[in-house]
């Protein structure tokens, strides 16, 4: 008997990772420290919050369906938004707000892909890219990262076929938090670009990217749209979680093809969500700079803290935006360790087997450990427990 689509795929990791928390007791002078999810816990800022009370109360249309491919003035804000980010120019009909990040990857392999083709995502992977696939019957080809974490574009043509649609990066990386660069991102678009396949860009992260100015040009290019497809979420800028908003950049031709699915799916994006995302980009942008300035100072607690963790054994592979990627120095595999340190030093972190193919070697020794919700004193008890820790 076949298998069903979501038979053929795993339990979400962040539900998986729940569990081993059910029915454990945390002693009071060592409460949970979780560091297993990429996502800011508290509320939005009180004027955002405002501006969703007074849109509840006084405009209609915030109940009603609304447009497939999202408000225009949201569309067109955000356009403006990425062109100053960019130092670029894009349009309002190149945007599509869809609900959340995960379901702009959702349409865009929809729209590109059939039964059978292939998509070239590097490992370790964004475990939410890897069940789509699944979910869709498209193979995932993983493309092995270097040392420093980053992809090679030269392998990456190696695995091309004419099954191949599509090579899907994460920039600033999820889960490694390594920011790409920007000579390495158009490599990757010059290939997809000579062999006739699209390029997939989540930059879900890009808010909090370390670098002043434009994190590449690809934008720049005036055919830009004939590979490039970038998603973004307002979710991480204005914590707006639960509302569910994300977006894509595209030819208005794709999203044309992608408007068919988002119709059949949600039929339009949260207007509550969107009304937030507005006023969010209209007024927010010095508090997102407070807040990206503290979430670089949390990646300097990282970087400055670890040496504590490196005489034990454990290895940095990466930081950045959310994220450290690490390599443990145990016997045991990262699952058995995080299971463990659930119990024994009351941490919940992900383990590298939940990033990367079945009986990966290198996936036995790594965790992903997410700092959204842990400020430089949590980073610090972090580091002191995993010293103390043994399995």
């Amino acid at each position: 008997m076949n298998k069903t689509r979501t038979e053929a795929t795993f339990l979400s990791p962040i539900v998986e990772s729940r569990r081993w928390v059910e029915g454990v007791s945390f002693p009071t002078d060592r409460p949970l420290l979780n560091v297993s999810q990429a996502a800011p816990a508290d509320p939005p800022p009180l004027g955002l919050r405002q501006a969703l009370a007074d849109a509840a109360l006084h405009q209609d249309d915030a109940h009603l369906y609304g447009a497939v491919l999202g408000r225009d003035d949201l569309r067109q804000a955000l356009a403006e938004q990425m062109s100053h980010h960019y130092q670029a120019k894009l349009r309002a009909d190149q945007i599509a707000i869809t609900s959340g990040c995960n379901q702009a990857f959702a349409a865009t392999i929809s729209a590109l892909c059939g039964e059978g083709d292939d998509v070239i995502i590097p490992v370790p992977w964004y475990f939410n890219h890897k069940m789509w696939l699944d979910l869709c019957g498209v193979t995932a080809c993983p493309l092995a990262v270097g040392e420093d974490m980053l992809p090679d574009p030269k392998a990456a043509a190696d695995l091309i076929t004419d099954r191949t649609k599509a090579i899907v990066l994460v920039t600033p990386n999820n889960p490694t938090g390594v920011e790409y660069p920007a000579e390495l991102l158009r490599a990757f678009l010059d290939l997809a670009t000579a062999r006739g396949i699209s390029l997939i860009v989540d930059e879900t992260y890009r808010d909090f990217d370390s670098r002043s100015g434009p994190p590449h040009d690809l934008f720049q290019d005036s055919d830009w749209g004939q590979s490039l497809i970038h998603l973004y979420s307002f979710s991480k800028a204005y914590r707006l979680t639960g509302h569910r908003v994300g977006a894509i950049a595209a030819a208005p031709e794709r999203l044309f093809e992608m408007e068919k699915f988002l119709d059949t799916v949600t039929i339009c994006p949260s207007q509550m969500g969107q009304i937030g995302a507005h006023w969010g980009i209209l007024n927010l942008q010095n508090w997102l700079a407070v807040e990206r300035t503290e979430i670089l100072a949390r990646k300097q607690a990282i970087i400055d803290g670890f040496p504590t963790l490196q005489a034990r054994g454990w290895r940095l592979l990466g930081v950045g935006a959310y994220f450290a990627y690490v390599e443990h120095p145990f016997a045991q595999s990262s699952e058995e360790i995080a299971q463990h340190l659930v119990r024994d030093a009351s941490v919940l972190m992900l383990p590298g087997t939940m990033f990367m193919p079945k009986d990966s070697p290198s996936a036995e020794r790594q965790f992903r450990i997410a700092f959204a919700n842990v400020d430089a004193n949590g980073i610090a008890e972090l580091f002191a427990r995993l010293c103390q820790f043994t399995p």
